[in-house]
């Protein structure tokens, strides 16, 4: 745990800390809640990070997008039904929930029951890492957020 704390304070030198860290899988979301809470959260005045609107050619994805998790105040996880099939969607999660941050799950077109990490084929990770993904989301279900239904917006 004191690495973690090393390289949070590493990670606030490093670039301008973002309020909002917005954790989501982009086929499924990017284009919709993702985005609009983007722009909604700027429009506060508020620093989010999402990914395609924060990152620049040339960045270190995990470097870039690590420092932000680590140096944000607030992550927001935007569940949806492909969620679980990136490894980046849970190394994310798993990283915000490591360090103890503050996260506000978003339902979108899930329920939490519906969360799992898949043990063969789809989760290529190791044993160590699955077990870290796994836990990540039984405490992400265990958090009080948000639900959203696409189809009536």
């Amino acid at each position: 745990m004191n690495q973690a704390r090393a390289l949070e304070r590493l990670a606030r030198r490093v670039m301008k800390p973002c309020d909002v860290f917005i954790n989501h899988r982009g086929v499924d979301t990017k284009r919709t809640i993702a985005t609009l809470l983007y722009d909604q959260l700027s429009w506060l005045n508020l620093r989010p990070f999402l990914d395609n609107k924060t990152m620049k050619p040339g960045d270190k994805l995990f470097d870039k997008i690590d420092s932000a998790i680590l140096g944000c105040k607030v992550g927001v996880t935007v569940f949806s039904p492909r969620y679980c099939e990136s490894y980046f969607c849970l190394h994310e999660l798993a990283l915000m929930m490591e360090t103890k941050k503050k996260v506000i799950p978003i339902f979108c077109d899930i329920k939490p029951s519906q969360l799992c990490v898949m043990e063969n084929g789809k989760c290529e990770c190791s044993e160590e890492e699955f077990k870290r993904f796994k836990w990540a989301i039984e405490e992400a279900k265990n958090t009080v957020g948000l639900t959203y239904d696409s189809s009536k917006g």
